[in-house]
């Protein structure tokens, strides 16, 4: 059951507290794709263990709610590692989703070794994404968007950049959509679950300067379970 907040602190876009991040997301995607302004239905998926929840339960309820082959797969980021490694965003996203429903219209996966200028020859002909997925750092990364990473401060016609974490917290050299791209969105939905996330998710919803909260869409819907929202929710009371 969800419940939406208002009054601060928040972060920027809707705020809905829910039991479990991997339902309400499902449903979100299947509300956008029934609403979707055009023929098609272009999808930006990412990586890491929620979005793995998320996938799957999207695949369990959505695999005839949504006529696939109209939807157009992107990712947000890969790791620069084979396309089968268990470190793929890639691959997660065909084991978690691609595998469990009818075959989607495209899937355009990223390649580290043709390079983030290939991939923004492939995103540059996509108006507007109908749906982008992000998740949210320990650290307040989104994307492979890290913090103080010289990616963030990608000029308005880069849309993809290659990225490493500064700090060294999170391993391996990758490819990133840039915030520009991410700002073609007509709907943003950021998943965040579990007790991990609590500090970060605060510090997102006070406004801090992180990468979380440079994100700019044309909608923005925080899916935030109780653990991650648990810091949050005690300074309402």
């Amino acid at each position: 059951m969800a419940r939406a907040l208002t009054g601060p602190p928040r972060p920027p876009g809707t705020l809905r507290i829910v039991d479990d991040v991997a339902p309400a997301f499902a449903d979100t995607v299947i509300d956008a794709f029934d609403h979707r302004p055009g023929p098609r239905f272009a999808l930006v998926l990412s990586g890491g263990p929620t979005a793995r929840r998320c996938y799957e339960r999207l695949a369990e309820v959505a695999a005839d709610a949504v006529d696939w082959s109209l939807v157009d797969v992107f990712m947000i980021d890969e790791r620069c590692v084979a396309p089968d490694d268990p470190d793929a965003n890639q691959q997660l996203v065909r084991e978690a989703l691609l595998e469990r429903v009818p075959p989607v219209g495209s899937f355009w996966p990223m390649s580290c070794a043709d390079g983030p200028e290939a991939y923004e020859r492939v995103v540059e002909r996509v108006a507007a994404f109908d749906l982008v997925h992000l998740g949210l750092g320990a650290d307040g990364h989104v994307a492979s968007l890290f913090p103080d990473d010289p990616g963030l401060e990608a000029p308005p016609g880069r849309l993809v950049v290659r990225s490493a974490d500064p700090h060294d917290r999170n391993p391996h050299e990758r490819m990133s959509l840039t915030l520009h791209a991410l700002a073609r969105a007509r709907l943003v939905v950021f998943t965040v679950s579990g007790e991990s996330k609590a500090d970060a998710f605060a510090a997102v919803s006070a406004g801090h300067e992180l990468p979380a909260t440079r994100v700019r869409a044309g909608q923005i819907i925080w899916l935030v379970d109780h653990a991650a929202a648990r810091l949050v929710e005690q300074a309402r009371r």
